[in-house]
């Protein structure tokens, strides 16, 4: 009887031993890297990002928002960074889409969301409508913002949807769900999207505090009136098949007066904002030849503010750079230029 009492006491012992050896490995280094590797995976596939914040109507990280415009669902993505202090005012960028794109697809591959992070900044990524329209002699469905007129025309019947009103109700809805600095809300679009800011510019510049147009433009042919004259930088690539028929075929010149004297279209374009935002017709110009060239010119408002500014990329084709498909990061770049300005 003592034996049985005896090898059962050194079998629980050992049992408590081993135990105590399990546990102390898993709180050693190994253990930590299996946490840590886990932890990782988690956050990659958004499994951390479940928990709601503040008020509980957004998580850290993406969030697919929906409103209604005139009896129509729209949908907008936000980026909210790890960072976000609900009580520190926080600066607004939206990023707009192409011709068939849409937000979630801009969310994915503008490289918004990671300077979003590393900024603190709030990214936000909405959704054009899909229309039936006709471009360049085609007829088409495809998603469009509501640009001014020039560069498609709608199906007969086709009813165009109001992105001003849209983006408006965006901003409104981001101030109930945020602390939004009011101040520093920037608009930055892509091609069709990029003619999008370019009117944003003129009709929202009560809003915004400074726009980006990439790979699209106000109209050489328009005549604008904006509520205020607002920062603009444009920005285009010389290999950008879109635009190098209208500059004489091959890519465009890494020079502003030698550009401006063979393509009638970017005289234009340069005419266009120069008599919108009362910009002196003497710029100047700066960059690398081999990068990235720009010429800065002011306005004559003597407002700081007032100023343009219009950026060649070479060697790049239609297409935001984000780092990966070209060797410069826009959203980085743009940030730069924007975070100066802010409303009066």
């Amino acid at each position: 009887m003592k034996k049985q009492i005896l090898f059962a006491t050194i079998i629980a012992l050992t049992t408590l031993g081993l135990f105590a050896q399990t546990a102390q490995r898993k709180r050693g280094p190994i253990a930590e890297k299996i946490r840590q590797t886990r932890q990782t995976k988690a956050d990659a596939q958004g499994e951390n990002n479940a928990k709601p914040i503040n008020n509980g109507s957004f998580v850290v990280g993406k969030n697919r928002f929906t409103t209604n415009v005139n009896g129509d669902t729209r949908e907008y993505y936000v980026h909210v960074p790890k960072s976000y202090n609900k009580d520190a005012a926080t600066p607004i960028v939206f990023m707009l889409h192409g011709t068939s794109g849409d937000g979630l697809k801009f969310y994915n591959i503008s490289g918004w969301k990671e300077v979003g992070e590393a900024e603190n900044i709030l990214t936000v990524y909405p959704s054009s409508w899909r229309h039936c329209i006709i471009e360049d002699g085609a007829r088409k469905n495809t998603t469009k913002w509501n640009i001014y007129p020039g560069g498609f025309e709608y199906c007969p019947g086709e009813v165009p949807k109001d992105d001003i009103k849209f983006l408006n109700q965006v901003i409104d809805e981001l101030g109930g769900k945020f602390n939004a600095n009011q101040k520093m809300i920037y608009f930055v679009g892509f091609s069709n999207g990029g003619q999008m800011t370019a009117r944003i510019g003129v009709e929202m510049s009560d809003r915004a505090a400074a726009v980006v147009s990439s790979a699209g433009f106000l109209s050489p042919k328009g005549s604008y009136t904006p509520k205020r004259l607002i920062p603009n930088l444009a920005q285009v690539g010389t290999n950008d098949d879109r635009y190098m028929p209208l500059a004489g075929g091959g890519p465009l010149p890494m020079n502003f007066d030698q550009l401006f004297a063979q393509s009638p279209f970017f005289k234009g374009v340069m005419a266009s904002y120069g008599r919108a935002y009362k910009l002196d017709p003497k710029y100047t110009t700066g960059g690398d030849p081999n990068k990235i060239v720009w010429l800065d010119a002011k306005g004559t408002s003597g407002n700081p503010n007032n100023v343009f500014r219009f950026a060649l990329i070479k060697g790049m084709t239609h297409m935001y750079p984000n780092g990966k498909n070209f060797p410069l990061n826009g959203a980085q770049m743009n940030w730069q230029w924007l975070k100066q300005f802010k409303l009066p």
